[in-house]
């Protein structure tokens, strides 16, 4: 775990500092739509990683895309997922933050990768047994991993289309770590401020 937070640590470092210098050698006068500002929202299926656990869930969150540079755009992410649907077993909600890559063909799809961190909250419905202790809610760290892509319908409207991988920390299982599987389908609504393309 430690190796991971190291690694991402440095990845994330390294693409500030590979925007920064783009950002800066790029003159002002020059440069156009240097944000990107996007919102999206979507339904995702949880499977939560505790004994077969399941939520029907509504993701949402908001993009702040920062310059392009050399075919991808480093994006800064926060996305939160609330269960509608709670499951038997537990309920997982989360508000994550973090770096998401988007990689920028010259074409209707948009690949991305991201890597989120931020706190979450399992809800153990009835109560969870776990080594003589009954468990009804836990608030924890969470990191998380993924990708997916945008499908362009218009030059404000796509698809999106979004996988996550989750650990959790704190959790009453014998490693107190669980790792939950997200699948997302929802719609990106890009906001335009400039009038020339």
């Amino acid at each position: 775990m430690k190796q991971l937070k190291i690694f991402l640590t440095l990845a994330l470092l390294s693409a500030t500092i590979s925007w920064a210098r783009a950002a800066q050698a790029q003159g002002m006068p020059t440069a156009t739509r240097q944000l990107q500002l996007s919102a999206f929202g979507g339904v995702s299926g949880v499977y939560t990683g505790l004994s077969g656990g399941k939520n029907f869930s509504i993701t949402a969150g908001g993009d702040l895309g920062l310059p392009p540079w050399r075919g991808i755009r480093p994006t800064i992410e926060v996305r939160g997922t609330y269960p509608t649907d709670h499951g038997v077993i537990d309920s997982q909600k989360s508000i994550l933050g973090g770096l998401k890559v988007d990689f920028l063909l010259r074409h209707r799809l948009r690949p991305y990768g991201d890597v989120l961190f931020g706190r979450g909250q399992i809800n153990y419905g009835f109560g969870y047994i776990f080594r003589n202790s009954i468990y009804s809610l836990t608030t924890t760290y969470v990191d998380a991993a993924g990708g997916g892509f945008d499908y362009m319908m218009t030059d404000h409207l796509a698809i999106k289309v979004d996988g996550q991988f989750e650990r959790w920390g704190s959790a009453p299982t014998p490693s107190g770590i669980i790792y939950s599987k997200l699948g997302t389908a929802g719609i990106v609504y890009y906001f335009t401020f400039d009038r020339h393309r």
